[in-house]
């Protein structure tokens, strides 16, 4: 939010009209005329006191405001999935501002902080998405496919523990890449249509703009919007849990095993031969 969207809020309105503006103008003009200055100070020191009342009551920017989305450092289709969402908050901006103070007003600036809150979301699943994207682009289906369709032939010819691992590599090679289509195809699924509810939900919030209705009809509209939020926000911690899975596949072949070491026959000593004892003899007396 801009200052003169913060400043243009009811609390500011409250506090330059409410009991606490006045007060705080009537701590001013006494503090003006106590220090000497007379009429002149008690009207300093008043208009002084009432700034700064107001100055409190202006709303802090909200936290993470500061956030910059930069759609196109993003590849399609996430680029263009980020730019209708910012399209439907501008649109949202518009019909607010055009919206007279008061209640309903009030209402929509409610559904604003909620908006925000989805432009960001769909900003933080466009880049895991973008980033799933690249990831998988760096995965030759066609080369890893020939490749075991290789290795299999030489496993049926010859098979050893080092052409088993290298098939099982290929296979998870392979895994990884099926993974991450599906993760790519269902995630732009979900976004795209939750961008549309999004940008439906800002169309009912310009009708209510235009038809200047009562601001307990913006209530089901907001409970929308928060619940198209948390499913951006379920969306996103679902593809980060998919990007710190395929962080643990091995890019590479795993550790083969060690050679199996030949068995060296044993060694047998040669029969020891006794010496004959002298004195004695094999014959009988």
């Amino acid at each position: 939010m801009s200052f003169r969207d913060r400043f243009y809020t009811p609390q500011v309105a409250r506090a330059m009209t409410g009991p606490a503006g006045i007060v705080a103008g009537g701590v001013g003009a006494a503090v003006g005329v106590l220090t000497g200055l007379g009429p002149i100070g008690a009207v300093v020191g008043a208009i002084a006191a009432w700034v700064i009342r107001v100055g409190v009551a202006v709303p802090r920017p909200e936290r993470g405001s500061t956030t910059r989305i930069d759609a196109f450092a993003l590849n399609e289709p996430w680029k263009r999935l980020v730019r209708d969402a910012q399209q439907a908050e501008q649109n949202f901006q518009r019909a607010l501002h055009g919206t007279p103070q008061g209640p309903l007003r009030d209402r929509l600036g409610e559904i604003r902080a909620h908006l925000n809150e989805g432009v960001a979301e769909v900003w933080e699943i466009a880049k895991s998405g973008n980033a799933v994207g690249m990831g998988r682009a760096q995965i030759n289906r066609p080369a890893v496919e020939g490749e075991l369709a290789e290795t299999r032939r030489l496993r049926a010819a010859a098979d050893s523990p080092s052409l088993a691992a290298t098939e099982e590599a290929l296979l998870m090679q392979l895994a990884t890449a099926d993974r991450m289509e599906a993760t790519l195809t269902e995630s732009e699924s979900r976004l795209r249509l939750l961008n549309a509810r999004l940008d439906e939900a800002v169309t009912r919030a310009i009708e209510l703009s235009v038809s200047q209705a009562d601001a307990t009809a913006a209530g089901s509209l907001r409970a929308d919007v928060a619940g198209i939020v948390d499913e951006m926000e379920a969306l996103r911690q679902a593809m980060v849990e998919v990007r710190a899975s395929d962080a643990t596949v091995p890019k590479a072949l795993p550790d083969l095993p060690p050679p199996v070491s030949q068995t060296q026959p044993p060694q047998t000593q040669p029969p020891q031969t006794q010496p004959p004892q002298t004195g004695q003899t094999g014959e009988g007396t």
